[in-house]
């Protein structure tokens, strides 16, 4: 934002800004391409996703506008909102049921994974002295990200389509059954109610993550900026010792993420989805609050950030497991992303209300510490929507009613 903005005191609320219109992207692109994964199959439509967002990552890099940013942020997120239902459906209709959840659980976790590789260049990227491919820091991180997804397109190319929603397909084309339609999903009161609990419960723990906890590398740069006034040195220097450590900061959410995404599956696995989900919203909520209000000196960092790691991303678990057990082979990937993915609108609404929030409490960094607690309330009140999700634990998938 320093780059892109006039404004540079404003710098920090237009990147809060920059997330609401990635998550509006991503919201649209997983409602549109998690329908035609059920329509035209999850492989095929997995491709087009990750082919998407792999060339748009490229492009926000020589993005030499404010306006043009965004307009790529948009897109990227566009393609990577077909991604997760359209993945989730893919494993969840390839391996039989006991197989299901450990695999979904999978590849939640290893989401975690590639973010931590992601923080170890960001880390090697910010310690660096020298211009990448004579591209400023923030440039060189989109170029050399979008090499491993453009490399996934050529091996997702060849997956075949599941035999199951390949018969499925075949069978709904004799019996007239509509794939992919938003007004079977919405019309059935059963997958109605399924679609709009889901919904509900997928807004609360993206709105903590994507609105509020991965906004944590400010506070970061403010205890690390602290932390060093006394060595004085050059804004060059500052700048990249706080990007380094925000890097370092990523790698420890993360490294807490992959944990916690593994532990509460297995939780949900053992006493139910509904006790996991109780869980994981009363940790999620303790432990941003922590962080947003108790970070505040430098070794605070390697004990709080993995901790909030730990508790805000274990709810993504369980979204992997959870989410297509709603719904039958004919509306999984729509349902899914319905469910997942809509509720990236509710969440595009948090990083704009947090901005909103700081400046008028005067835009430094208290203003933003006040703002990050005041809504990471949701998390609270995800609480009242456990008790009317329906319990799915030890059920097969279902199927056409």
């Amino acid at each position: 934002m320093d780059d892109l903005v006039i404004d540079k005191a404003r710098a920090a609320e237009f990147a809060s800004y920059t997330t609401s219109i990635f998550l509006l992207g991503w919201a649209a692109g997983g409602l549109t391409l998690g329908a035609l994964g059920d329509r035209y199959g999850r492989a095929r439509m997995l491709t087009v996703s990750v082919l998407i967002y792999s060339v748009c990552t490229g492009l926000n890099a020589f993005a030499s506008t404010y306006t043009q940013f965004c307009a790529y942020r948009f897109i990227t997120g566009v393609g990577i909102g077909g991604v997760f239902g359209l993945s989730v459906a893919l494993i969840a209709d390839s391996l039989p049921d006991r197989s299901r959840s450990p695999a979904l659980v999978l590849l939640q976790s290893l989401s975690a994974a590639g973010n931590i590789s992601a923080a170890f260049l960001g880390m090697y990227i910010g310690s660096s002295k020298a211009l990448l491919f004579g591209l400023h820091p923030w440039q060189a991180m989109f170029v050399l990200g979008t090499i491993p997804a453009f490399i996934s397109v050529f091996v997702l190319y060849r997956i075949k389509e599941p035999i199951k929603w390949v018969e499925a397909k075949a069978a709904g084309i004799k019996t007239g059954i509509r794939f992919g339609s938003y007004f079977v999903l919405l019309g059935n009161k059963k997958w109605r109610t399924n679609a709009l609990l889901g919904l509900a419960i997928c807004s609360v723990g993206i709105i903590g993550l994507w609105g509020i906890g991965n906004f944590h590398p400010r506070i970061v740069r403010s205890v690390v900026e602290q932390h060093l006034a006394t060595k004085h040195l050059s804004d060059t220097q500052m700048a990249s010792a706080k990007a380094y450590w925000s890097s370092v900061a990523m790698l420890l959410q993360n490294i807490g993420a992959f944990f916690g995404i593994t532990v509460l599956a297995k939780f949900a696995e053992a006493k139910g989805r509904k006790p996991a989900f109780t869980l994981a919203l009363i940790l999620s909520f303790i432990a941003t609050l922590m962080v947003f209000k108790g970070l505040r000196e430098f070794n605070q960092i390697f004990w709080m950030i993995p901790i909030m790691g730990f508790c805000q991303n274990s709810i993504m678990g369980l979204y992997s497991i959870y989410l297509p057990e709603l719904f039958p082979t004919s509306l999984r990937s729509t349902g899914t992303s319905f469910a997942y993915n809509f509720g990236r609108i509710a969440a595009a609404s948090a990083p704009f209300t947090i901005g909103v929030i700081t400046r008028s409490l005067g835009g430094n960094i208290e203003g933003f510490r006040t703002a990050g607690s005041w809504v990471s309330l949701i998390l609270f009140a995800g609480l009242f929507i456990v008790p009317f999700l329906p319990e799915t634990k030890g059920l097969p998938l279902p199927e056409e009613n």
